[in-house]
C-alpha cells in the first residue's frame, strides 16, 4: 500500500477538491483507493460524506469512527491506535473521516517529537505517539483493501501535518499560479527536508531505546511532482496574468523543493517533467458538483451539465484520468 500526501503550506489552491477528484477517479479506473482526511478542518470529509453523518459520528462520546477516534487511544496514554473502519462511498472508494479533535493531538506530537531525539520520557511510548497518524491510515487501508492511500493535510508546518508527513512515501504538491503559491515553495521544500532529516535521526533512535520490533513509517517524503490549480487557459496555455508567476514554477520547485543545483530547468510548467498536470478552473461545473455531492467529471444531464457544460464534464474527465494514471505509473502502482 503506498501513501501520498498532497501538502503545501499556502491554502486556498484547491488541495482538498484535487484530492477528492483524484481519488474518485483512481477508484474509477480500477484502484482500490483511501482517501484520509487528516486535517482538522475536514473538508475533505465534508465533500464525501452527508452533514447528518458527520454529526452522528462527532457526536459520539467515545468509539468515533473518525481519524480522532483511531488515535484517541494514544492520546490518552492508554494504548496503541484503534482499528477505525473507513466510510464506504463508492465500489473501491473510502473515506477515512476527519476530525476538529484531531486538533488536540497537536501538543503531544511535539512534545514526542523533541522526545524522540532527547532520548527523555518513555522513548517506547513517544515513537507510538510520533507514528500513530501513519499506523491508523495503513490499518483503514488494510481493512478495506485499499492499494493507494491519498491524505489530505491542513495547509501549515505544524507538528500534526509533520506526523502525517512522515508517514508519506510521496508528496504532490498543488500550487496556484500566483505570488504567494510560488513563495509557499520555498518554504516547502527546506520544511520536508528539515523534516526527513529529523525523522532518519530519529529512526536510528528507535533501534536503540525503543523496542526492538516497533515497525516505523520510513518518512521517504519523496517529491512526486506539482499540480497547477485553477489557471485560467485559453488553448492550453495560462492567459498572461497567470504565466508571470506560472513560468516561474519549474525553477523554483527545482531549486527549493529537489535542491537541484546544476543541470536546465524547464522554461514553462507544461515543459516541465516535475509538472504532474494544470488542471483549468472549471468554474460553472464546480457548484453544480457540490449540490449534487459527487466531481465534476460524473455530472450528467440530469443534474444541469447540458450544453457547453457537457463538454467541459468530458474535458474534466480527460484531465483527471489522464493525472490519475501519471501518478500511478510515476509512484509504481499497477493498474
Amino acid at each position: 500500500m503506498k501513501t501520498i500526501a498532497f501538502f503545501n503550506n499556502k491554502g486556498g489552491v484547491g488541495k482538498t477538491s484535487l484530492v477528492y477528484h483524484i481519488a474518485w477517479m483512481m477508484s474509477m479506473i480500477g484502484i482500490s483507493t483511501l482517501a484520509a482526511d487528516l486535517d482538522p478542518q475536514s473538508n475533505l470529509t465534508s465533500a464525501f460524506l452527508e452533514d447528518d453523518q458527520i454529526e452522528r459520528m462527532w457526536n459520539l462520546e467515545a468509539g468515533r469512527p473518525t481519524i480522532y477516534g483511531a488515535i484517541e487511544p494514544r492520546l490518552q496514554g492508554v494504548a496503541d491506535v484503534a482499528l477505525v473502519r473507513p466510510a464506504q462511498c463508492a465500489e473501491r472508494l473510502h473515506v477515512l473521516p476527519g476530525d476538529l479533535m484531531l486538533a488536540k493531538f497537536e501538543d503531544k506530537l511535539a512534545t514526542s517529537w523533541i522526545d524522540c531525539h532527547n532520548d527523555e520520557s518513555d522513548p517506547s511510548g513517544d515513537f507510538y505517539t510520533m507514528r500513530s497518524l501513519w499506523q491508523a491510515v495503513r490499518l483503514s487501508a488494510a481493512d478495506c483493501g485499499a492499494a493507494i492511500a491519498l491524505i489530505d493535510v491542513g495547509p501549515n508546518v505544524g507538528a500534526l501535518n509533520r506526523a502525517a508527513l512522515i508517514g508519506a512515501d510521496h508528496v504532490v504538491v498543488p500550487l496556484g499560479a500566483d505570488l504567494f503559491s510560488l513563495q509557499g515553495l520555498s518554504n516547502l521544500g527546506p520544511t520536508l527536508q528539515g523534516w526527513r532529516a529529523g525523522w532518519q535521526k530519529r529512526r536510528a533512535n528507535a533501534s536503540k531505546n525503543a523496542k526492538k520490533d516497533l515497525e516505523l513509517p520510513s518518512g521517504a517524503m519523496a517529491p512526486l511532482g506539482y499540480v497547477v490549480l485553477n489557471p485560467s487557459v485559453r488553448e492550453r496555455y495560462p492567459v498572461k496574468a497567470y504565466r508571470k508567476w506560472a513560468d516561474r514554477i519549474p525553477e523554483r520547485y527545482a531549486t527549493r523543493v529537489l535542491q537541484q543545483v546544476e543541470g536546465p530547468v524547464a522554461p514553462t510548467p507544461a515543459a516541465d517533467s516535475n509538472c504532474l498536470a494544470m488542471i483549468k478552473h472549471y468554474k460553472s461545473l464546480m457548484p453544480m458538483a457540490q449540490e449534487q455531492r459527487k466531481p465534476m467529471f460524473l455530472l450528467k444531464a440530469a443534474d444541469g451539465a447540458v450544453g457547453g457544460h457537457a463538454g467541459a464534464v468530458q474535458d474534466c474527465f480527460a484531465q483527471f484520468e489522464k493525472l490519475a494514471q501519471r501518478i500511478l505509473s510515476d509512484a509504481e502502482i499497477s493498474t
